[in-house]
């Protein structure tokens, strides 16, 4: 059987979003088609409120799906349908945008640790003006194993096959069939989790280091890899590592800021419809 090799990686960039929040854009904005049906990836992590403090005031999404992972810290979630969630440390938020929706993501501490990630999810075409929907999961719904080898993995969405065990994830998504997994290496430990072939995959080292077919990854890099064939990672040292992999979509990507479409004229239309008060109609 092939190996999944590493095709490709990048480190982030540091930015800022919402009201001034500083984060790192790992991807997102730039040739999306190369990481479909994944649009972008921001890491946040701060223990300076003034940094985070100010969050995310409401703003506008349409065409795709957001998930945030919240490692460490609180946020507050509000949107035009009257859902109200707060994401606590080792939550998840799961939303679909489709045709629209207005939100807000507020810290709800002054002080502490805000650490996590937030990554878009494309939609296709038949789904992008469908209902919008919104799940909160609490940490205790979320599953997390224990494998033999010692490694210990968060299954947020999709199912994970690693040494005899089959978790199905707490979130299961039709078309891009996402696999989002946070996993814990310990120094000396490895892991082999079965993917389907065909399917995008993205690593994500956020502590420590591990190594892929020979290939050194550190801390702040993201690689992304062949989509065929077996999977190792192994880690010397230890090292957390967020694991994405999903059948792309294969359509047109068009997007101009919170809106992720098929055409400029879809676009267009989503800038209307948001400057007339209709976007979540």
């Amino acid at each position: 059987m092939s190996v999944r090799e590493i095709l490709s990686t990048s480190t982030g960039r540091a930015t800022s979003d919402g009201a001034g929040v500083r984060l790192t854009r790992l991807f997102g904005g730039t040739a999306p088609e190369r990481f479909d049906p994944f649009l972008m990836l921001d890491e946040f992590g701060s223990d300076n409120p003034d940094e985070y403090i100010a969050g995310f005031p409401p703003h506008p999404h349409r065409g795709f799906e957001t998930i945030t992972y919240m490692i460490e810290g609180r946020m507050r979630h509000e949107d035009h349908l009257g859902n109200v969630g707060l994401l606590e440390s080792g939550g998840v938020q799961w939303m679909t945008a489709a045709r629209g929706v207005i939100h807000s993501e507020m810290p709800q501490q002054e002080r502490g640790v805000m650490r996590g990630f937030q990554l878009w999810l494309n939609l296709p075409a038949k789904s992008k003006l469908g209902d919008p929907g919104y799940r909160d999961f609490a940490p205790a719904e979320i599953p997390r194993v224990a494998l033999p080898s010692g490694v210990e993995a968060v299954v947020i969405a999709g199912r994970l096959q690693a040494e005899g065990i089959d978790q199905p994830g707490a979130m299961q998504r039709p078309d891009t069939e996402p696999q989002l997994f946070d996993l814990n290496l310990p120094a000396g430990s490895s892991i082999e989790p079965q993917l389907p072939n065909g399917h995008r995959l993205l690593l994500c080292v956020y502590e420590g280091e591990i190594s892929v077919a020979g290939q050194h990854l550190g801390k702040g890099q993201l690689a992304r890899l062949s989509e065929q064939g077996r999977l190792q990672l192994m880690s010397s040292n230890g090292a957390r590592v967020l694991l994405l992999a999903g059948r792309p979509i294969g359509e047109p990507i068009v997007q101009y800021g919170p809106f992720v479409m098929n055409s400029r004229e879809e676009i267009e239309q989503a800038l209307r419809d948001f400057r007339d008060g209709i976007l979540t109609e």
